[in-house]
Formats: C-alpha cells, sequence, structure tokens
C-alpha cells in the first residue's frame, strides 16, 4: 500500500523548536515547547502541539516545516493504523520509526522536517528513536532535537542517567526544555508532555509560569 504525502501549501512556518525524549525504567517520557515562528522571524503561533500521538503507546515529535511534519505525521498515522489491522495486534515502536524513516528517506529532496518517536510495546518494552532528515534511524536512551537543543546538549549529558525513575525524567525532561525555552528565542510558550507505559499514555501541559526558575539576567 502506497501513501502520497501532498505537497505543503505553506512551508514558511517553521518548528524551530525544543523537542526532547528519554527512557526511564519502565516507560518514556516526550515532550517538547509549543512556539511556531515564521521563516524565525516572528511568532506566528505559542499553542502548537508538536507532541503527536500516532498509536496508543507511541508518539512523535516533530521539528522543521510544519508542513512537512504535519503531512508526514499524518501518513505515518495512516499507515501505521493499516498496518495494525493487518497484524491484528499494536505496532511496534521500531515498526513506526522505520514507517516514518521510509516516508523521509523517499522524499528527501522536498522535506524538511526531524522527528523522534518514542512509546512502549510488548516486544521491547519502551523505545526511543531519533528520525533525522534524511530518513537515518538511530535508538537511543535519551534524545534532543530543533533549535533549542544546541543550548543544552551540556546540561543533558550531565544529568541524564540511565534507570531513572519516572519523577526524575519528568524532571529531567522538564528542566531541559524550560533551560531551552529560556535561551532559544524561537523556543517558548507552555510545556507538553507524555508518559507512556505499559498501562498507557498520560498527557501533561505545564503553563510558562510553572515551569521551573533558573538564573534570570
Amino acid at each position: 500500500m502506497s501513501v502520497v504525502i501532498p505537497s505543503p501549501t505553506n512551508t514558511s512556518r517553521y518548528l524551530q523548536t525544543t523537542i526532547i525524549a528519554a527512557r526511564y525504567d519502565g516507560g518514556v517520557v516526550i515532550g517538547s515547547d509549543s512556539r511556531a515562528s515564521m521563516g524565525g522571524v516572528y511568532v506566528s503561533s505559542r499553542v502548537i502541539n508538536k507532541v503527536v500521538q500516532v498509536h496508543d503507546k507511541i508518539f512523535c515529535c516533530m521539528s522543521g516545516s510544519l508542513a512537512d511534519a504535519q503531512a508526514v505525521t499524518n501518513a505515518v498515522i495512516h499507515k501505521l493504523n493499516f498496518h495494525s489491522m493487518q497484524m491484528g495486534e499494536p505496532p511496534l515502536v521500531q515498526s513506526a520509526a522505520s514507517i516514518m524513516r521510509q516516508f523521509c528517506y523517499n522524499h528527501r529532496d522536498e522535506l524538511s522536517a526531524g522527528f523522534i518517536v518514542a512509546g512502549w510495546d510488548r516486544k521491547r518494552g519502551p523505545q526511543v528513536f531519533e528520525v533525522s532528515l534524511g530518513g537515518m534511524v538511530v535508538e537511543q536512551e535519551f534524545t534532543i532535537g530543533g533549535s533549542g537543543s544546541t543550548y543544552i546538549y551540556g546540561y543533558t549529558d550531565a544529568k541524564f542517567k540511565p534507570g531513572m525513575t519516572r519523577e526524575q525524567c519528568l524532571s529531567f525532561v522538564t528542566n531541559a526544555l524550560t533551560l531551552a525555552m529560556d535561551r532559544d528565542n524561537v523556543s517558548g510558550g507552555v510545556a507538553h508532555l507524555a508518559v507512556v507505559t505499559e498501562s498507557g499514555a498520560e498527557r501533561q501541559l505545564i503553563p510558562g509560569n510553572k515551569l521551573p526558575m533558573f538564573h534570570r539576567i
């Protein structure tokens, strides 16, 4: 079955953003800010939800061109649901990442979007995958992306610990998003989070005035 990705109608709106996902003992936490900009010049939306549920226990985060990212995400949701019906069981997280990789690779000359795919499945438990612009897939304990990620590589490298608890992982992701939003002028708004475990998915939204307070100049 082939799915045609429609040509984007507006490639000037970009998710120059901060996205992150991390694995902990029993699940994953995936999160993003909520700001979209027009050409990196001004903020076009403060309330974009970049944490997209592609199946019951699988989520993705998107960055890059908003039109491209939404087109790919919608195509992946469609194909993943069809795949699940064919198999007669919920899809694997790796299957979702592979489907997204295929779209990104096949349309690599037309698209400008990167993704994080994370979730839980019966075979391998919690998993995190980075899907790059050109269609490469890399599984990691945690990964970050978007323009804001350049400000928090040091923090994430220093603070991530394998086998964290749920609360430790939530704090790690929230603090990383907050630090990136403080420094990156095209990341901001609220923090959208999703926690995915064997029992299901839980969404959280942290308003800007409830985010952790770090040093302010």
